[in-house]
């Protein structure tokens, strides 16, 4: 009886490992979506990776709503030409992810060349078996 327990416990433990790590590739997955997006925003596509009720902030304190962000990416007032990610952590926690990463961007916003230099914070929820953006909050890096 005793093996046959212990022999149970190892295949659950395993399958809520496998679990857990198709959820970390999807979660990985939807973050590049979305860097990807931000670069070369497609409105079907940035529709599917947002919540309705996205907060989205931004470094210098302006906060989007899921419709302005689409807005800004989508007009060119918000350009990003080129975005890299680094340091990235994962922390799921049921259908809620917590990401965080260091992004450098080349930005062109209004057709004025920049630099952004940022920590950000990224909350992601599951719908279904998809992932998608419910809050973001980026910081300066010193």
């Amino acid at each position: 009886m005793k093996n046959i327990l212990t022999i149970l416990f190892v295949v659950l433990f395993f399958q809520t490992a496998i679990a857990q790590d198709k959820a970390d590739k999807k979660l990985v997955a939807a973050v590049e979506s979305l860097r990807k997006q931000m670069i070369d925003p497609n409105k079907t596509s940035l529709d599917g990776l947002l919540m309705d009720g996205l907060s989205y902030g931004h470094s210098t304190g302006r906060l989007d709503t899921k419709a302005s962000l689409m807005e800004s990416l989508l007009n060119g007032t918000s350009d990003f030409v080129s975005i890299t990610l680094s340091d990235q952590t994962i922390n799921i926690n049921g259908k809620t992810a917590i990401v965080r990463h260091k992004l450098i961007a080349a930005t062109n916003d209004n057709g004025k060349a920049g630099e952004a230099k940022l920590a950000v914070l990224l909350v992601w929820q599951k719908q279904h078996k998809d992932w998608k953006l419910l809050a973001r909050q980026a910081v300066k890096l010193l």
